[in-house]
């Protein structure tokens, strides 16, 4: 190769129409050169570089020259060529001692994390949803009990540096079928989570590109959203559903020995409108009799920095039956705990102590209130969207609804768009005058 390159004009399809035929190269940097072969048939980009004391050189797709999916304009090879050459280089840095980053690594650390914080909240050792979600679809499970060997996934072995969009995108397409979009949406946002996390720790050794990658390669487009809304509009309930919910939360809590903790709880959600998470959350100092309100913790959803408790009016029926559990009682304690319980024997099982309520435990006894209010198939969240929908139409600004179930304008907005076109058709109802007289 001459020391010095002569460059060919290669950024538009004109210019490349009057080369003839064989290899033309144009610079992308010092050491790195993008190549043109041109031939009767079409025109094919490659890439080569400096490696070692000689170059290497691989090719990276057909031009545009003809307009078709998959086909590369200049400016999209030049950015593959680069993108090539990262890869190349950080693979090869990599030694026995310093082993490329795999995706497997990514998710195992950051399961560790989420475990070890959902302990924490817990105050006992649990596992996280995302270790669950993670580990079936791509680290894989060994088979235990009635419960079937599931392999790792083929994106578990695949170093970091080497992730591309069509890799992320082939693993959302293996996924099974029969998966809810919101659990195809939760694990998505758990895996990219792992690997944004990962290249934060290792940014280094990794391309500069792979966050926007791993961004669009996981990224779920809103097709099935209609869906979705639908599955919320079942799920918002009437007064009167709600009140047989809670009603039946504290039969539920009476034939159960749950000594009115269930029953609290379920009440709490209902009247707030609040995460099952932030109603575990709230202390006992929250819980402000005198005001006739309680004030809930922030979400902690998202990463900006959080506004405080959110003071949320209460009625004096649910004031009243929460007055004992802020009497004589440390205000920083939870304000809503539920019995831990030792097995004593098959079928018996004695008091230990009393704690917060964890991850997942209003799962199993929420099966049973719901069959008791002889409404199948309402999850919990259901009280939250019933109180947002009940806010909506007694015409309560959209602000102050998305403040006290906190939560954005722009997601009340979007979800329930229908009840706030129905409370300002309303309004404007009782502006209409007689105008013949």
């Amino acid at each position: 190769m001459a020391k010095t390159l002569t460059e060919s004009a290669l950024t538009t399809r004109s210019s490349r129409s009057k080369l003839s035929d064989g290899v033309h190269w144009r610079r992308v940097d010092a050491t790195i050169h993008l190549g043109y072969r041109k031939s009767k048939r079409d025109g094919r980009w490659i890439v080569r570089w400096r490696e070692g004391v000689g170059y290497k050189q691989t090719p990276l797709g057909i031009a545009d020259d003809v307009v078709a999916e998959g086909n590369l304009s200049f400016d999209a090879a030049e950015i593959a060529a680069r993108q090539h050459v990262e890869r190349r280089r950080l693979a090869l840095a990599a030694s026995p001692q310093n082993e490329p980053i795999k995706v497997r690594v990514a998710v195992e650390e950051y399961i560790a994390r989420r475990d070890a914080r959902d302990s924490k909240r817990a105050g006992k050792p649990v596992r996280s949803d995302a270790s669950r979600r993670l580990s079936r679809y791509i680290l894989g499970q060994p088979k235990r009990g009635k419960r079937r060997e599931i392999p790792p996934a083929d994106l578990a072995d695949i170093a970091m540096h080497e992730l591309d969009e069509k890799v992320l995108k082939a693993w959302m397409r293996e996924l099974p079928p029969t998966l809810k979009e919101t659990t195809v949406r939760r694990l998505a946002n758990d895996l990219k989570a792992a690997l944004n996390s990962a290249y934060s720790a290792n940014h280094k050794h990794l391309p500069a590109a792979l966050p926007s990658i791993i961004k669009r390669g996981l990224l779920i487009h809103h097709e099935d959203d209609d869906a979705i809304d639908v599955a919320r509009e079942n799920q918002v309930l009437t007064d009167a559903k709600v009140s047989a919910l809670v009603a039946a939360a504290k039969q539920t809590d009476m034939f159960q020995d749950w000594d009115g903790d269930l029953y609290r709880l379920v009440l709490v959600m209902a009247a707030t409108g609040a995460r099952y998470s932030q109603c575990a959350r709230i202390r006992v100092a929250d819980c402000q009799v005198e005001n006739g309100r309680i004030l809930v913790p922030s979400s902690r959803k998202g990463k900006g920095a959080k506004a405080p408790n959110r003071p949320v009016p209460i009625g004096p029926d649910v004031l009243d039956e929460l007055r004992t559990m802020v009497t004589d009682r440390n205000g920083n304690e939870p304000l809503l705990e539920r019995w831990r319980k030792r097995q004593t024997g098959p079928t018996t099982w004695e008091k230990v102590n009393r704690g917060p309520w964890g991850p997942n435990e209003l799962n199993r006894p929420w099966k049973d209130v719901r069959d008791r209010a002889e409404l199948p198939g309402v999850i919990p969240y259901a009280l939250r969207h019933s109180s947002i929908v009940r806010g909506l139409r007694a015409n309560l600004p959209i602000r102050l609804v998305a403040a006290l179930h906190d939560t954005s304008v722009a997601m009340i907005e979007r979800h329930y768009g229908r009840y706030i076109a129905d409370g300002l058709e309303e309004l404007a109802a009782k502006a209409v005058v007689q105008l013949v007289m």
